[in-house]
């Protein structure tokens, strides 16, 4: 009974320290997993073409993440069975429970148990802190660049609206000074045409029809540069 006591507790070891070994490995792949993930997203900040980039993408590190903090979960959860059946067989009738070598054993199995427990919930926790200001960052970054993008758009259409509006208004002062000049030499025109008619009464009328038919053209030529300016400027402001 004594021999197969013996053999069972020194089963529950064999798995105990397996099952503490397996974590170990987890425990360092699962930190150095966190670490390459800050320094991916770093990589990216600084250079997307840097030779120090991981070949790691996100992604691909996330799932790995997910897919080890089952494992490890899984790993912890056996050896916590383990440590439990310890315990039971500590509890045994016909176990000397005050054994010191046995006790001591137990206990170094547990605490082996709550540092790797400890530790796992750490790593885990920073990674997910990690990951979460990373997202924001980037989401932020993202805002930037889109409202960049946008007020560079808008930059460029004020730019081409105010020389539209300039090549418009050169136009328009153009037409006027057009107009005016024109207007003085109508005036000048008029005036010696009335010169002449006052000398000669006889044709007077054909003067009037001319002055009349002047008025009408000046008329229709004011109406159409008026026109033309108000539709160019409410396509400028289109």
């Amino acid at each position: 009974m004594a021999g197969g006591s013996s053999n069972y507790w020194e089963d529950l070891r064999k798995q105990a320290r397996q099952l503490e070994n397996e974590l170990d490995l987890k425990l360092v792949s699962f930190s150095k997993l966190c670490t390459s993930y800050s320094s991916s997203r770093d990589g990216r900040r600084g250079d997307s073409n840097s030779d120090t980039t991981p070949l790691l993408n996100n992604s691909t590190q996330d799932r790995m993440f997910e897919t080890m903090s089952v494992e490890i979960e899984q790993l912890l959860a056996k050896l916590t069975g383990v440590n439990d059946k310890m315990v039971e067989y500590t509890s045994t009738p016909g176990v000397t429970s005050l054994n010191a070598a046995l006790m001591h054993t137990l206990q170094r199995h547990r605490d082996i148990l709550q540092d790797y427990t400890h530790e796992f919930h750490k790593t885990k926790a920073n990674f997910l802190a990690i990951r979460e200001r990373e997202d924001l960052l980037g989401s932020v970054r993202k805002d930037i660049e889109t409202y960049k993008s946008g007020s560079g758009v808008n930059n460029r259409r004020t730019e081409l609206f105010l020389k539209e509006h300039e090549h418009l208004r050169n136009i328009a002062m153009v037409t006027k000074e057009n107009m005016t000049s024109q207007r003085g030499l109508l005036k000048s025109i008029q005036s010696r045409v009335n010169t002449l008619a006052n000398r000669f009464p006889a044709i007077n009328n054909l003067i009037q029809r001319i002055n009349l038919r002047k008025r009408r053209d000046s008329l229709i030529l004011g109406g159409v540069i008026g026109v033309c300016t108000i539709l160019l400027l409410l396509y400028a402001f289109h």
